[in-house]
């Protein structure tokens, strides 16, 4: 099957803060936007920020392998290259990386990961797998 690429709405608070997050912090660029609402280029796969009155999502965390991850999160999956780039360039930075590892270590679907939280709240996650190839593998 052809891989097609998705989009994702979420509200949030600041247009202004919410596209330097994505343009500056991680570096990603903006597609149409309006001072209400911005898209944003995630990769290839849009999500769009819709500035909203106060929202709040209230989600739990779940325990995989040693580490408690957040249950509702946004990510992308990228190759080893861009994970690495991005990574380093957020460790030199003043953003926070709020949880990072690796995860399966030795098995299928071995990946790393590390989480950074935007300004609205939403944790998003960058994965690399050690093999791209078992990204639905079971």
């Amino acid at each position: 099957m052809k891989n097609f690429p998705f989009h994702l709405s979420l509200p949030c608070y600041s247009i202004s803060k919410t596209r330097e997050f994505y343009v500056e912090t991680l570096g990603l660029t903006t597609g149409r936007n309006t001072t209400s609402w911005v898209d944003i280029d995630l990769f290839g796969n849009q999500v769009t920020f819709t500035k909203t009155g106060a929202f709040n999502f209230a989600y739990k965390s779940y325990k995989f392998g040693d580490s408690v991850l957040p249950a509702f999160h946004i990510g992308v999956v990228v190759d080893s290259a861009t994970w690495d780039a991005l990574h380093k360039k957020l460790k030199q930075s003043s953003a926070e990386i709020t949880l990072e590892g690796s995860f399966l270590k030795d098995k299928k679907g071995e990946h790393k990961s590390f989480f950074i939280e935007d300004p609205n709240g939403y944790m998003v996650e960058f994965k690399c797998f050690a093999k791209p190839d078992d990204i639905f593998a079971l």
